[in-house]
């Protein structure tokens, strides 16, 4: 029988069919201008929500899923470095998709295209913005309207990441398991005969780095000790257009998990753990010449912009102007990329 759990390993999520997801802590970027991709800093640290049935708010236990802890205003980026098999990816911010900004649903859609590519997707760090752009995923609270929910919906319900994914269907997965044997074998003859290794497997992520129809509605709070996602400045990003036609994946989702955002007070609350330390200074990053990073592939085509994310506000708007110095990265610590086992987790009502 097909496995249709969820796991997490360590701080990985994998979902069924071979997807891998890992939330990385990152540099918020200025909310003007357009930006180099920031470093990864760690990994944030996940956790079983079942695990914590006893302190977990009720609606969280309804849920399902995962939380990680999250600082007000800190940022974010999913890396999909691991995955196995080709997935189409899912990601929703509050229920809006990150990708097309409709609501999210159980079906896949091309247009707009409503998920990501794995694994020629190696990485999502923001909404799609369109023309080779995404706006940084940045922590919010509920109930002040900031998070892309509040903005698209009018209403501030779910909070959190939502992550589904589809796999191939069965003759399309077979095919694709065919070719990838013959090329590791033609890679191998050329490998003993000294000539050509064959084609290069995807490049793995680095380790350092209006209102839609059927919304409507006003703000409203919501007491659990819930994050959602809002959005912060632009990197240069692309979202990429997905080549396969509609009928090579499955028809249906074969995994989904609830991400929960938790302020680091509540989640030593509810873990007892300690959580991460604060988001570390940019400035002090940048002065110490470490890298930043530009991703590009030639051969993928990016998605253009969706009307529910275009008038999408950036955090700042709710919570001031940022204080932190920001320093630009010198030219030389930009660094071109590419072409320049687990517990099941528990799903619930979502």
């Amino acid at each position: 029988m097909t496995d249709t759990s969820v796991r997490i390993d360590g701080n990985r999520l994998s979902l069924p069919g071979g997807a891998s997801v890992r939330f990385i802590r990152t540099l918020r970027l200025p909310e003007t201008g357009t930006h180099p991709l920031p470093p990864g800093l760690g990994e944030f640290p996940v956790r079983r929500v079942s695990d914590y049935a006893d302190t977990v708010p009720e609606q969280w236990r309804a849920r399902g899923g995962v939380m990680l802890p999250v600082y007000l205003r800190e940022a974010m980026w999913l890396s999909f470095a691991g995955t196995r098999e080709p997935a189409a990816l899912q990601v929703g911010v509050g229920k809006v998709c990150a990708v097309s900004g409709r609501p999210w649903s159980d079906r896949l859609s091309r247009d707009p295209q409503n998920y990501v590519v794995l694994p020629r997707q190696p990485w999502l760090d923001g909404i799609n913005s369109g023309t080779g752009t995404v706006r940084q995923f940045v922590a919010v609270p509920l109930g002040m309207g900031a998070t892309v929910e509040g903005q698209v919906t009018g209403e501030e319900v779910w909070g959190g990441v939502q992550l589904q994914a589809f796999p191939l269907s069965a003759p399309e997965l077979l095919r694709w398991r065919e070719e990838e044997r013959r090329r590791r074998e033609s890679a191998a003859r050329g490998a003993r005969s000294g000539g050509a290794f064959g084609a290069p497997a995807p490049a793995a992520a680095p380790a350092a780095p209006g209102a839609a129809p059927g919304y409507g509605g006003a703000i409203r709070p919501r007491s659990a000790p819930a994050m959602g996602l809002g959005v912060g400045g632009s990197m240069r990003q692309e979202v990429y257009r997905d080549q396969r036609p509609l009928t090579d994946w499955a028809e249906r989702p074969a995994g989904r998990v609830f991400v929960h955002l938790v302020t680091p007070p509540e989640w030593r609350r509810i873990t007892g753990e300690a959580p991460p330390p604060s988001p570390v200074d940019r400035a002090a990053y940048t002065r110490a010449g470490l890298p930043w990073y530009d991703y590009y592939d030639q051969d993928a085509h990016d998605l253009a912009p969706t009307e529910p994310l275009q008038d999408v506000k950036p955090v700042g708007d709710w919570t001031g102007d940022d204080h932190e110095p920001w320093q630009t990265p010198a030219p030389h610590q930009v660094h071109p990329l590419k072409d320049a086992p687990g517990r099941p987790v528990q799903d619930g009502d979502w």
